[in-house]
């Protein structure tokens, strides 16, 4: 497969592309395209040998946005229609998940978010949590309908020092993922 530097006029967007980008989300990746250009070299833009669009879409509108007058491709032009089909929704599928707690602990999250992840802020979190007027059935309810719950921990400055070094010897002595994980062992075995 080839990679070249070819005119957006040459490229076609694909109709039957399935991935939509929103506002909010589209301005972040022109933005990021604009900050950091060397990410189309690295990721370029698959196209068939019609010039359509298999793999980069959002990417091209977002190049077009930004100014940009031509970019990197890769030609696959050896797929079959089956393999271009089957492409398409593989390249758009998001296997795997964001490990929440190294992006809390290892990250800025104004940073982040402004390459594209969509992250928590404290507004979020205070809606969220925000349960006021409400009876018992109807604060269980949102809370059970929330797409991630939270529990918050206050601990001063000295002692989440030493609570970040013990989840972190408790994660890795027992292979835990996350310390989400490691509340649910002490949770299972108060002995640990």
């Amino acid at each position: 497969m080839e990679i070249k530097n070819v005119k957006l006029s040459e490229i076609k967007s694909n109709p039957n592309n399935p991935r939509v980008i929103k506002d909010d989300k589209f301005r972040k990746l022109v933005n990021s395209i604009q900050e950091f250009p060397k990410m189309l070299e690295i990721r370029p833009i698959v196209v068939n040998a019609d010039m359509i669009v298999l793999g980069g879409n959002m990417r091209l509108k977002a190049c077009k946005e930004a100014g940009l007058k031509e970019v990197p491709v890769i030609f696959a032009d050896d797929l079959t229609e089956d393999e271009q089909k089957q492409f398409i929704i593989k390249d758009n599928v998001g296997f795997g998940e964001w490990d929440w707690d190294i992006i809390a602990n290892e990250w800025d999250a104004e940073i982040i978010s402004s390459w594209g992840l969509d992250v928590w802020n404290v507004d979020d979190m205070t809606n969220a949590t925000n349960y006021d007027g409400l009876d018992q059935s109807s604060k269980l309810d949102k809370f059970l309908d929330a797409e991630i719950k939270r529990m918050f921990l206050v601990y001063d400055n000295d002692t989440f020092e030493n609570v970040v070094t013990w989840f972190n010897n408790l994660q890795e002595k027992h292979g835990l993922e996350n310390h989400s994980q490691v509340v649910l062992k002490l949770m299972e075995n108060e002995n640990i």
